[in-house]
């Protein structure tokens, strides 16, 4: 590259220093050699550690986890006619009398119950996750295949995510520090996104993202999940959902109980004009 008399002379060694520095970064990155395969198990190259017990901290949506939203509540869901016809038609009593009340803890709504979770590795290619919330059981498999039947929680597909970063200009791509864990489910029987009966079908599709990090002084460990539920049937586009839980030293307030679901409130749901209306509304008598 030749100056031109007439250009500025920082306007020209700032081009060919940047060109430099591009032929060279490629370079580098393209001298890099693959590295070789991991062998180890999923559980010895984990980038986070997620194990151990974590209590939900419900610090947003409220009034639609901590109790049972109106008859028809589809507040701030993406739901189609169809999936709000479901909802206005739900029964909580319907469901006692056929058994299903557990569809309130399936697949994507089971993240949103108030509950404790006790997260253990079951063997070096699986992760297993118990929940005192209705006694549900969640496994996230590296290895397994997937099962050919549908099931309340799905099938849970996991890998390990780090994202590689640069390192200076000259730099080749590694990995940063710390990571994440990625859970595709599917293989679900469908149930409910919300305990009011606001379904989600079989066909729903839930991608779950797992990360983790500890605050300063007594604030403690935390893990923080968002999960992408996509449903063809019942959703007009995907749902993102972000559900915080926070690490507890003790195990015993583990308190495992059969799936339950609270009576509905009373009165009509919150509109867009009133969305807070739900606050003066009182439960149905059992």
């Amino acid at each position: 590259m030749k100056c031109a008399p007439h250009e500025h002379r920082w306007r020209c060694v700032l081009t060919l220093s940047c060109s430099l520095a591009g032929i060279a970064a490629s370079a580098a990155a393209v001298a890099q050699p693959p590295g070789p395969p991991d062998t180890r198990s999923p559980r010895e190259r984990a980038s986070i550690d997620i194990t151990g017990q974590w209590v939900a901290v419900v610090n947003e949506d409220w009034r639609w986890r901590m109790i049972t939203p109106p008859i028809g509540d589809t507040a701030s869901l993406p739901v189609n006619e169809r999936a709000r016809a479901a909802a206005a038609a739900w029964d909580v009593e319907r469901d006692r009398a056929e058994g299903a009340l557990c569809k309130a803890f399936a697949g994507p709504g089971l993240m949103r119950q108030p509950t404790r979770i006790r997260i253990e590795w079951e063997d070096d290619d699986t992760l297993k996750l118990e929940f005192d919330a209705g006694r549900q059981v969640r496994r996230f498999e590296f290895a397994s295949p997937p099962p050919a039947e549908r099931s309340l929680q799905g099938y849970s597909a996991a890998q390990w995510f780090r994202q590689p970063q640069s390192r200076g200009v000259f730099g080749a791509r590694t990995p940063s520090e710390g990571g994440s864990l990625v859970v595709r489910t599917t293989q679900l029987t469908g149930g409910y996104l919300r305990p009011n009966g606001v379904p989600f079908s079989e066909h729903a599709a839930v991608k779950e993202f797992f990360h983790t990090f500890t605050l300063p002084g007594d604030a403690g460990t935390w893990l923080v999940v968002t999960a992408v539920v996509a449903d063809p049937e019942y959703l007009t586009t995907e749902l993102i959902l972000s559900s915080q839980f926070k690490k507890e030293a003790s195990r015993a307030a583990w308190n495992p109980r059969p799936c339950d679901v609270a009576p509905p409130l009373r009165g009509p749901a919150p509109t867009p004009d009133n969305p807070f209306a739900a606050a003066a509304l009182q439960r149905e008598p059992r």
